[in-house]
């Protein structure tokens, strides 16, 4: 028998997961309560109910469709994850330990809280986890995270204007380096190219790909080419515009598109030789 399949994402920027729907009709956005792991879990479909190519893993089921009870208790279940931090935050200063919490979650159905924060090094915080238990008598996990994983769980606005891309649609973090601005042409001002969280902008990856395909057509920087005005250096690439800016023998600068600099040397190589 065909199994049905439905994605569900327990953040707004969260990874996709895979569960088995069952009998159930859902769509997008729907509120559903799962099994996972640690327990029941509160989620909503990303991805309605379809029949995968192969049904032979061991796909873990959608409990039901989250009820009225069920967000009365996501609400006290905010409330528990408020009083932790509040307890949390208040234990680290009078330990004197240096971390950085910022974020705390709680399962479903409360068998377990896990406390995120950001740190330079190693802590011990096993005196920290002995009051944590004591004060909730549930399982407490404490979780070190780095500092883009943070921007990603408390969220904010670029220097676009715009929410931030890991918190609001990135399920993963992309390798992100300085050749990248190289290649855009962009400013290497660390203050100009570094998001939020300090960190190069993750949203140097989107477009890298594209600028590297279009300079593979260009001639490169410093190079002599002809032109139908005779020759020139290449001083300048610009890539969106698809053109580069060519400095003449008489030190006066053109513009040509790559499209002209195809034309020309087409014609030149149709030329019967003489």
């Amino acid at each position: 028998m065909m199994i049905k399949i439905a994605g569900v994402k327990f953040k707004t920027a969260g990874k996709i997961y895979d569960f088995k729907s069952g009998a159930f009709v859902l769509k997008e956005g729907d509120p559903v309560i799962v099994e996972t792991e640690h327990g029941l879990g509160f989620a909503k479909i990303a991805i309605p109910p379809f029949e995968p190519e192969k049904s032979d893993k061991n796909y873990k089921h959608i409990v039901r469709v989250a009820t009225k009870e069920d967000f009365l208790k996501k609400e006290e279940i905010k409330k528990l994850e408020k009083k932790a931090y509040d307890f949390c935050i208040q234990t680290i200063n009078d330990l004197d330990l240096l971390m950085n919490l910022f974020s705390v979650e709680s399962t479903f159905d409360r068998n377990k809280l896990t406390f995120f924060y950001t740190a330079d090094g190693r802590i011990d915080f096993r005196e920290l986890i002995k009051h944590l238990v004591k004060e909730f008598s549930i399982r407490i996990e404490m979780r070190q995270v780095g500092i883009r994983n943070l921007s990603k769980h408390c969220g904010g606005v670029g220097k676009c204007g715009r929410e931030l891309c890991c918190s609001s649609f990135m399920h993963t973090f992309e390798p992100v380096s300085i050749k990248m601005a190289k290649e855009q042409g962009l400013s290497l001002n660390p203050t100009k190219i570094s998001g939020v969280c300090g960190r190069l902008m993750c949203c140097l990856t989107f477009e890298n790909e594209t600028y590297k395909k279009l300079k593979r057509q260009m001639p490169k920087l410093g190079k002599i080419i002809t032109v139908s005005e005779g020759k020139g250096k290449v001083v300048r690439h610009n890539v969106l515009k698809e053109s580069i800016t060519i400095r003449m023998e008489d030190r006066t600068e053109i513009e040509k598109s790559i499209k002209e600099l195809k034309t020309f040397k087409n014609k030149n190589q149709e030329k019967p030789k003489s």
